[in-house]
């Protein structure tokens, strides 16, 4: 290997660069003067076999030659890549039709909550909102539990470093609502909730409810059942049937338990309604005086009945699902079925 050798392959390697007219010729040039296996890095191993007296000379050369190729290199990619943008990029055929990747669908969480809400509307509901992390007071104090209940376990209560806790219902949302607003209220509250839940098939820590309080005078059991119904009919069918049954809430006297026939098996029995015909929907009632002397209410002015019911216990039911934790999987082709 001689000098010559080197200035006629820089000279051959910078002609290289300059003719090469788009990205991939000129990678194709890189790779084949400066890749692992490149000629200039077998020059490079040949130094060794040089004459002692020329190797400095012939590494300086060969440096010089590996430098300013890269330079070059690099000064052709730019010039590539200002004239593709100022032409436009003719690698792409702009008269090809895209791709088609479909319309988007609601979440079955998202659906049914906006559904219920326009059905409690149409009735003269207004939505209140409220936070996620709650005060002890909102969240059980005024809503009638006493010290010591089940409820307010750590066990089954998220309690923050403060003393607050995540909200274990929406229904702190109603107590907010009253203590800034004077009957008559007429409210729904959706959103998340939160308890210390070990998920399963139909449980979990995060779910959603939707609550409802109606604050008037005259007030009655008549009115929960009538508003529910129509609910009924309005989200599963107008062939829905609603049972009341007597239940204990600590917030509600007389309480009770609101099911909806299975619009599986049309109240036949089957694996849905565990062969009962019949599925558990809402926890109800009329609200106790307790919560109203709360939120400084006059108990013996008006009266009012309060309703919650779990979101996904209504899409489990409506669209056939098994499994709660599916809603939360965020499974593309799961979900586009709905």
């Amino acid at each position: 290997m001689k000098i010559e050798d080197i200035i006629n392959l820089q000279n051959k390697a910078l002609n290289e660069i300059e003719a090469a007219a788009d990205s991939e010729t000129l990678e194709a040039v890189r790779i084949k003067y400066i890749g692992r296996k490149g000629l200039i890095p077998d020059l490079m191993k040949g130094l060794k076999g040089a004459d002692p007296t020329d190797r400095p000379e012939m590494g300086k050369r060969v440096n010089e030659l590996k430098n300013t190729f890269q330079e070059k290199f690099s000064e052709r990619r730019n010039q590539i890549e200002s004239s593709r943008t100022e032409s436009g990029d003719k690698t792409f055929d702009v008269t090809l039709p895209g791709q088609w990747r479909g319309l988007g669908k609601k979440h079955p969480i998202s659906y049914l909550m906006e559904r219920a809400i326009d059905i409690f509307h149409a009735l003269g509901f207004t939505v209140a909102d409220g936070p996620d992390i709650e005060t002890v007071f909102n969240n059980f104090d005024a809503l009638n539990h006493p010290p010591g209940h089940p409820a307010r376990d750590a066990t089954d209560t998220f309690y923050l470093s403060d003393g607050d806790l995540l909200r274990t219902h929406t229904s702190p949302v109603q107590v907010r609502h009253m203590l800034k607003h004077s009957p008559p209220v007429r409210i729904i509250a959706p959103g998340r909730c939160y308890r210390r839940d070990t998920p399963d098939a139909t449980h979990s820590a995060n779910f959603h409810q939707i609550e409802g309080l109606y604050v008037a005078e005259n007030v009655s059991l008549a009115d929960l059942k009538g508003d529910l119904a129509h609910f009924a009919h309005e989200a599963m069918g107008p062939e829905t049937k609603v049972r009341f049954r007597p239940h204990f809430f600590p917030f509600t006297e007389p309480s009770v338990e609101v099911d909806f026939s299975c619009h599986i098996c049309r109240g036949d029995g089957c694996r849905v309604c565990k062969q009962s015909g019949w599925i558990e929907i809402a926890g109800a009632g009329m609200v106790d005086p307790g919560v109203f002397e709360a939120v400084g209410y006059d108990t013996g002015t008006v009266t009012g009945y309060a309703f919650g019911m779990g979101i996904e216990r209504i899409a489990m039911i409506l669209f056939g699902i098994t499994d709660i934790r599916d809603l939360y999987e965020n499974d593309i082709r799961y979900l586009r079925q709905f």
